[in-house]
């Protein structure tokens, strides 16, 4: 099954809760929990609805049942994850599945509730979902910039940088690389200003941290083929 995918969430997009259960009353129930606490929630009876639905990059979490209907809670899970969909996970389920449970939570999923559940604890735990997806996000972000910084550097000046963060000082990085010791600090000064660092320690961790920038602020597209 081919779906077209509905265009990326802007970048200012309000967080989301995404309620996905076949069970209306429960659906209502958490749509209703989630508005009356100034919460944003959209509400799906099944995984394929919600993969229709869902923007490429919207922040938010997942509260998930287990046993849906179609693509499993857990089938849902995988497959958001093998495209690259970075969202915390609650998961619901109406009985006790101890290994499924420990899968899940193995999987990434934030935690697992059984019903009927008590109303404070999920908007408490979908709160902190809400504050880790920010976070997650919020880092993600800042690796992409400096992936996007180390991309202007010249080839001269990356191979100078990978001196550097050996810990090698300018005498022997112009000794080895058969230029000046002025020459290597100009180098130096220009990757510094590029990659907005002011020492060493900064420089080594803006090269470590950065990756380069994927599609969708961490989040990858569901226009795919769905699973069966």
């Amino acid at each position: 099954m081919n779906v077209t995918p509905p265009a990326d969430a802007p970048a200012d997009a309000e967080p989301t809760v995404f309620v996905i259960d076949d069970d209306e009353s429960i659906r209502e129930l958490l749509t209703w929990l989630m508005r009356r606490n100034g919460i944003r929630a959209e509400a799906f009876p099944n995984a394929r609805s919600f993969l229709k639905s869902y923007r490429p990059g919207a922040p938010g979490c997942l509260v998930l049942d287990l046993y849906l209907p179609g693509m499993s809670g857990l089938d849902l899970q995988r497959y958001l994850k093998e495209t690259g969909v970075e969202m915390p996970v609650i998961f619901l389920s109406g009985r006790a599945d101890v290994p499924k449970a420990v899968l899940a939570v193995k999987s990434g999923a934030i935690d697992f509730i059984e019903k009927p559940f008590d109303y404070r604890r999920i908007v408490d735990l979908v709160r902190e979902c809400l504050k880790r997806d920010a976070d997650s996000r919020a880092d993600r972000e800042q690796a992409r910039a400096r992936a996007r910084r180390l991309a202007t550097l010249t080839q001269r000046e990356r191979e100078v940088l990978e001196q550097v963060i050996a810990g090698k000082v300018n005498r022997v990085i112009a000794e080895e690389m058969e230029i000046s010791i002025k020459t290597v600090e100009a180098h130096r000064a220009r990757i510094m200003e590029k990659l907005e660092v002011d020492s060493v320690a900064e420089l080594v961790q803006a090269t470590l941290g950065a990756r380069p920038p994927d599609r969708a602020g961490g989040a990858g597209g569901t226009g795919g083929p769905l699973p069966g």
